[in-house]
């Protein structure tokens, strides 16, 4: 389901703005001519206003209408790359995606309580690496299970975990995290994040701007979407 508000529509919001800047705009321009005629008409004749003076003038408010026709344009152009953003977000309704965060959901197969099944996560690699390795936290924050991964390149990758400990043994159902570390040549870092997955359940026009809701993941925007699977 995709909630908009209408008052916060980016296109007409940036449309009604730039019509007040041109009403504004306008005003400006007259009440500046009248005052140039004004002293056009009461100059003193011994003394009158040089070419340059007038010409300095006129050339002050082009510079500001043209600035003001730049600001227009590029209001513009920012309302309808909003509204392509609103399109390609409710697109994603129903999709699933990584996004930043390390949590992942151990839980049964409710067609066979004996097999445990995982929420799907990832990792973002931002350079090549020669190491990369998962760990696996509990609640407590200790370490229960450790994979190295067969990743070089850098990229967004998908991970499943099968819910087992180091030693083979099927972990509870609950909450877990997860850390990556990744190494090149002597063990020098490499920058990685994780990140937890989540389906988009709707859109959202907020005071943050376009906002995906993920459900019980929370809320992320647009631009946090690593991956859709």
């Amino acid at each position: 389901m995709t909630t908009v508000d209408p008052t916060s529509n980016p296109a007409g919001a940036a449309l009604a703005s730039a019509r007040g800047r041109v009403d504004l705009m306008g005003d400006t321009q007259d009440r500046f001519l009248t005052l140039l005629i004004t002293q056009l008409r009461n100059q003193d004749p011994l003394n009158p206003m040089e070419n340059e003076q007038i010409t300095s003038q006129l050339a002050q408010l082009s510079t500001v209408q043209g600035i003001q026709q730049l600001n227009d344009t590029l209001l513009a152009l920012s309302g309808q790359m909003d509204v392509s953003q609103s399109m390609q977000a409710a697109a994603l309704i129903g999709k699933d995606v990584l996004v930043p965060g390390s949590k992942i959901s151990l839980g049964s197969d409710p067609d066979n309580p004996e097999v445990k099944i995982a929420t799907p996560f990832g990792i973002d690699l931002m350079s090549p690496a020669d190491k990369v390795v998962v760990y696996v936290l509990d609640g407590s924050g200790a370490v229960v299970r450790e994979m190295e991964v067969d990743i070089n390149d850098s990229g967004v990758y998908s991970l499943e975990w099968d819910g087992r400990d180091n030693n083979g043994v099927v972990l509870p159902d609950g909450a877990y995290n997860v850390e990556v570390k990744a190494t090149i040549g002597d063990g020098a870092p490499v920058a990685a994040e994780a990140l937890r997955y989540g389906r988009v359940d709707s859109v959202a026009y907020t005071t943050k701007g376009l906002r995906l809701d993920l459900g019980l993941a929370g809320d992320y925007s647009l631009l946090d979407i690593r991956k859709i699977m």
